[in-house]
């Protein structure tokens, strides 16, 4: 049985592990509060210990919702279908089912994590975005081959599912680290068509509460 207190947000706005639940809340049609927690402000926000509190990893996105606070943005999204009404994340079928998640992991396993903030000041200097673009392409040219197998109008067939939740957020990163999709075109595609949709817009980086003013 759900709560019937609003759930809270803990997010950023260009996060892309925090779009992808942002993008599950707007398409299941559920109001939330967002507490923004900002990445790079004095040292990062994550790192009080409020929010450590929160989520001992440091890092967003965090769901407080029905009385428990969840972190990992597959979870999340995955308790959201299990307990919201509307259209389904994960398919019925079995098969499809794999398929999404085969997706999903590929991308917030196999490249996001890559590319992450915490790890790129690691890497630090000039070889940040040779770093970030290095990894993106070799998941990207894996992820082209497996779409080629599993996609229709979006990532799996012709519905929504959580493989697209991650898949936008990251070819939005991928634009950000100057990496040209020619070479991606079911990728590309699959992209724009989600773009469309008003659950992909209300989510994105430029519209949230957080969202820095354009200079």
């Amino acid at each position: 049985m759900t709560s019937t207190v609003k759930p809270v947000l803990y997010t950023y706005f260009r996060s892309s592990c925090s779009w992808r639940v942002r993008i599950a809340l707007a398409f299941k049609g559920v109001e939330y509060e967002q507490v923004a927690v900002n990445l790079v402000k004095d040292g990062g926000q994550q790192h009080v210990d409020v929010f450590k509190a929160l989520n001992p990893m440091k890092q967003v996105p965090a769901l407080s919702i029905d009385g428990i606070t969840l972190s990992q943005s597959l979870a999340i999204i995955q308790y959201l279908d299990e307990t919201r009404p509307g259209p389904r994340l994960l398919p019925e079928d079995a098969k499809k089912r794999a398929q999404v998640r085969m997706i999903s992991d590929h991308i917030t396993s196999g490249i996001q994590p890559l590319q992450n903030l915490c790890v790129l000041q690691r890497v630090g200097g000039e070889k940040k975005l040779e770093w970030a673009q290095h990894f993106i392409i070799n998941g990207l040219r894996a992820l082209e081959s497996l779409l080629q197998q599993t996609a229709g109008r979006y990532c799996v067939g012709d519905e929504v599912t959580m493989a697209d939740l991650c898949l936008v957020p990251q070819v939005y990163n991928a634009g950000r680290y100057k990496v040209d999709l020619t070479s991606f075109p079911t990728i590309a595609k699959i992209n724009n068509a989600l773009l469309d949709l008003e659950a992909f817009k209300v989510s994105h980086p430029s519209c949230q509460p957080d969202t820095p003013p354009e200079p």
